[in-house]
């Protein structure tokens, strides 16, 4: 019966804001695995409805995405309905989507760096100042630019980048986190790292 319940939580969620895609509105409060494991958890619509940012997707970015995770023209028309063919300028990765979460992953420990770029748009307080709190552990290095987003009205978008490096992990998988916070709002993307591979 969760997908009832998921669906309406989305329908109030999305009446606040409609122009706004907000991926889960789930607590990660009562989830405390592995950041591989969110998206189940207790449903917190009333605090979903009003996030401060968000992290807007358009259809056209997801299908640059699916384009370079290989899908064809094909497939795409399964997922859209529409005929779509892939080429250079709708071929993305999936570093670009505009996403509230990083992944990094290294072969068998191996030392990799991932820079992140994603746009945000404030669905808070019109004129707010968010400052970028990272955590995460000794072998994993994030840097956020610009670390400070100064907003001065409803509906305006920045732009920042994120930067992990990943050394020689200790554990199959380890996050941390980006939090935005202007003091009123607490907007939280995961950073994960892990690692893949035949030793892993």
């Amino acid at each position: 019966m969760a997908c009832p319940h998921a669906s309406g939580a989305a329908a109030y969620v999305k009446s606040f804001n409609p122009t706004c895609f907000i991926p889960t509105p789930m607590s990660p409060k009562t989830n405390t695995d592995l950041e591989f494991a969110y998206g189940a958890g207790q449903l917190n619509p009333l605090e979903a409805a009003n996030p401060g940012l968000v992290y807007d997707a358009e259809e056209a970015d997801y299908i640059k995405f699916l384009c370079g995770q290989g899908y064809n023209s094909t497939k795409l028309y399964l997922v859209t309905g529409e005929n779509i063919t892939c080429s250079a300028t709708t071929n993305g990765t999936v570093w670009h989507l505009n996403y509230p979460s990083f992944a990094v992953s290294t072969k068998n420990g191996t030392e990799v760096t991932r820079t992140f770029t994603r746009t945000v748009t404030n669905v808070g307080s019109p004129t707010s100042t968010y400052k970028a709190n990272v955590a995460g552990p000794p072998e994993v290095s994030i840097q956020v630019e610009p670390d400070v987003l100064p907003f001065n009205s409803f509906g305006e978008t920045k732009t920042f980048t994120v930067t992990v490096g990943v050394g020689g992990l200790s554990k199959f998988v380890t996050s941390g986190s980006l939090v935005w916070d202007d003091g009123v709002y607490k907007v939280r993307s995961p950073i994960v790292a892990y690692v893949y591979g035949s030793d892993a």
